[in-house]
């Protein structure tokens, strides 16, 4: 597994029954995990003295009761990067903070790759991705099909001093826009995408993720460059393991490019116990590389 450990604004503290407690810049929330399915003892006293906890309805969603008085927003920061915190109706924050460990993988490879990199960050949300590429040099194309998050995106790049980079935002259902940009001839270096585990379309029909990643990776293949970089595909969804993304990779990108696939869980601390909660699944394609590059960005096999 690979782990998200260098934060320093946020933190797990604990977990037990169904929740995690969590630190995000000192404020304290409680939210709902389904990974989380121990019933250990609540180690940590904070789970009294939480300022937020997100509850469940039977009927879907969910609401956040209030123990203290939080502002609506607050920022934190990972290295040079920083995030507009604000808990939503559907107990997200607006961040992953497991995905550090890919902000990290590919603020590194796109420092090493010698040469101007072209980045498309698909499924975009609030732009982490987008800020960690836009930061470590690269051109990025930001596609979301929310207004609302590319413009809580634009934000985190404005409180990262980010705003001037060669950023564009792009308010665009994914697919069509990937289509429209093979048809154009724009090729990208690298592909980000984390597609959501399922969808409805404006006919009201059901989009599944295991239904449709295969040919959402070989459109998405169908736009990278003669030399890409590498590709990325996240998922939360339970029933894509890793294993299976890295055969789609390989199945499409390797055939053609050449290069590897590597793919694992990732996780973050629990600092009660020492332990890995497990947060999604990402696979990996990496084009070519020096020896020294592709020994130093190793990734642990499938």
């Amino acid at each position: 597994m690979r782990v998200a450990d260098k934060w320093k604004d946020y933190k797990i503290i604990d977990t037990s029954t169904g929740e995690k407690l969590e630190s995000w810049g000192g404020k304290i929330l409680v939210r709902p995990d389904p990974q989380i399915i121990w019933k250990s003892k609540r180690r940590s006293n904070m789970w009294k003295k939480a300022d937020a906890v997100y509850h469940r309805s039977n009927k879907g969603g969910g609401e956040w009761e209030y123990r203290a008085k939080l502002p609506d927003s607050w920022n934190i920061s990972y290295g040079r990067l920083t995030f507009n915190i604000r808990p939503t109706g559907f107990k997200h924050t607006g961040l992953f903070p497991e995905q550090a460990v890919n902000w990290d993988f590919m603020s590194d490879k796109i420092r090493n790759a010698g040469r101007e990199v072209k980045v498309l960050n698909l499924f975009a949300y609030t732009g982490g991705a987008t800020l960690a590429c836009a930061e470590a040099g690269a051109l990025v194309s930001h596609v979301d099909a929310s207004k609302g998050m590319v413009q809580w995106a634009r934000e985190n790049a404005a409180a990262s001093n980010l705003s001037d980079k060669p950023i564009r935002w792009l308010v665009d259902d994914c697919e069509k826009f990937v289509r429209r940009e093979i048809r154009r001839g724009n090729l990208y270096d690298a592909v980000v995408m984390d597609p959501p585990s399922y969808g409805r379309g404006p006919n009201g029909e059901v989009w599944k993720l295991e239904d449709s990643i295969y040919d959402l990776v070989k459109v998405c293949s169908e736009v990278l460059s003669d030399n890409p970089l590498f590709f990325l595909l996240n998922s939360y969804t339970t029933g894509l393991s890793p294993s299976v993304m890295a055969y789609i990779l390989n199945d499409i990108l390797v055939e053609k490019f050449g290069g590897k696939v590597t793919a694992d869980e990732i996780g973050l601390p629990v600092e009660a116990t020492g332990g890995i909660l497990p947060c999604g699944s990402t696979a990996i394609w990496q084009g070519q590389a020096p020896a020294r590059e592709a020994a130093y960005y190793s990734l642990p096999n499938v």
